[in-house]
């Protein structure tokens, strides 16, 4: 077995525990629990997880590789939108995903592929990264106000 470097092994874990992070969480939301928008404008799961994969698709990007979906279609979930205003644009949650799991497999392909980190590219990955942390932790308090236990215990 090849030992990869320090940073690519961190990159690789911070990317295999937060998709654990968020399957748990949005594991047994329906589609009408996932469209709850708490407080009237708070987001709900479906726009956290579709803005989740919009820049899971940047993290891809970065690595070289190509976007799970149209970002165009799904410009709903981008940076800076009122979710409340373009909910009628969202995909169903189930939709979501199975696009949440194209961009695992694509970002486990890539970073099983890197010999080394881009020094241009540090920056980017680990924003990315703390990005993804910052939303997936998310998850857990929209599941509790949907009266679901939570699930890391």
């Amino acid at each position: 077995m090849e030992l990869k470097s320090n940073d690519i092994e961190i990159i690789n874990l911070q990317v295999l525990s937060n998709y654990k992070v968020i399957l748990m969480n949005i594991d047994g939301i329906s589609n009408e629990e996932a469209m709850v928008f708490p407080n009237g404008d708070a987001n709900c799961m479906n726009w956290i997880l579709g803005h989740l994969i919009y820049i899971r698709n940047a993290f891809i990007n970065v690595l070289g590789g190509e976007s799970v979906w149209d970002e165009e279609k799904y410009s709903c979930y981008n940076r800076g939108e009122i979710p409340l205003q373009r909910k009628d644009e969202f995909a169903d949650f189930e939709t979501l995903k199975s696009y949440l799991d194209e961009t695992q497999d694509r970002l486990i392909q890539k970073i099983s592929h890197l010999e080394r980190i881009n020094p241009d590219q540090v920056n980017d990955i680990a924003t990315l990264c703390l990005h993804e942390i910052y939303h997936s932790g998310q998850f857990g308090y929209l599941r509790r106000i949907l009266g679901k236990p939570g699930a890391i215990k």
